[in-house]
């Protein structure tokens, strides 16, 4: 029997930060879901609240988003994942407890709305892309009200995020791996 945890391989996800005021990180987010590149993305946020509030205000932005998290009834999760798996919604707004277990093909961008306060919720956070050697990135916006939680990820992951101007035209947020 071997009880050994999961290893994430984190060197196969294009992980980047980019330093967004927390009254820009909507727009940000909406810049970054329009581009082609994105096709199937998973964004998180701390609370359901947010989650709810993300998903709603992306609706209203002509992109279809589904919110999961423990409010939600049993039904109601299974019917958003369901929307997602099948292409219906291409965006899954979750909170960390929803998302665990979650494993779904072809998530091409994970992004952290909100950074995780638990700097290993980030490594299960972005675990849901770059699944079966696909391509997979991971954008977490930080405000500076963040920057404890973003030195913990660091710390713990033991390697810098590359950090990208989210107001750089030469610089995609979505982009093709640093690599």
């Amino acid at each position: 029997i071997d009880v050994t945890p999961k290893q994430i391989t984190l060197k196969a996800i294009d992980q980047r930060v980019a330093m967004v005021d927390s009254t820009n990180k909507f727009t940000a987010l909406v810049k970054l879901l329009r581009d082609d590149l994105v096709t199937r993305a998973m964004v998180f946020t701390r609370t359901k609240h947010g989650a709810n509030k993300v998903a709603k205000k992306l609706g209203m932005q002509g992109i279809v988003a589904e919110a999961i998290h423990g409010n939600k009834s049993q039904s109601a999760r299974q019917r958003a994942l369901l929307n997602f798996k099948q292409g219906n919604a291409w965006v899954l707004v979750a909170t960390d407890i929803a998302a665990r277990g979650i494993d779904i093909d072809d998530v091409t961008h994970v992004v952290n709305f909100e950074l995780p306060n638990e700097p290993e919720s980030y490594i299960h956070r972005i675990g849901r892309t770059a699944r079966a050697g696909a391509f997979g990135a991971a954008l977490s916006f930080c405000d500076p009200s963040e920057r404890a939680h973003l030195q913990a990820i660091e710390k713990l992951i033991k390697m810098p995020i590359d950090v990208v101007d989210e107001h750089s035209q030469s610089t995609n947020l979505a982009s093709e791996p640093l690599k």
